[in-house]
């Protein structure tokens, strides 16, 4: 298992999948949306995963209005990229499977 934790530092659920993993012994590489981001080939293998770019975004962030009226998805993925604290999180990866938000459920399968 090779997983990678994408999140904030001030988020709680980030905090708690980080959490889960640490009990459970399983090795994972955390990666602060807010100082690093998602490369491109990392978005779009997320994309595919959770079933579309609108459920990665985040409503609730401080930048949604900046995306909120980009019509193109295309435009929706560069905002992406260029600004990580618009995604929810946490968002957990493991090879080409990936999940949004706090979901031990699924990831007690990958096990």
């Amino acid at each position: 298992m090779n997983i990678q934790v994408f999140g904030k530092n001030k988020c709680f659920d980030t905090k708690k999948a980080q959490r889960w993993f640490k009990e459970r012994g399983i090795k994972f590489q955390m990666i602060d949306l807010a100082q690093k981001g998602m490369s491109a080939g990392e978005l779009d293998s997320v994309i595919k995963a959770v079933g579309g770019l609108d459920a990665l975004i985040d409503e609730k962030s401080k930048g949604y209005a900046s995306l909120a009226y980009l019509a193109y998805e295309a435009d929706k993925r560069e905002k992406l990229l260029e600004n990580g604290t618009l995604l929810k999180t946490p968002i957990v990866r493991n090879g080409r499977q990936a999940t949004v938000g706090f979901r031990p459920e699924i990831w007690e399968a990958w096990e």
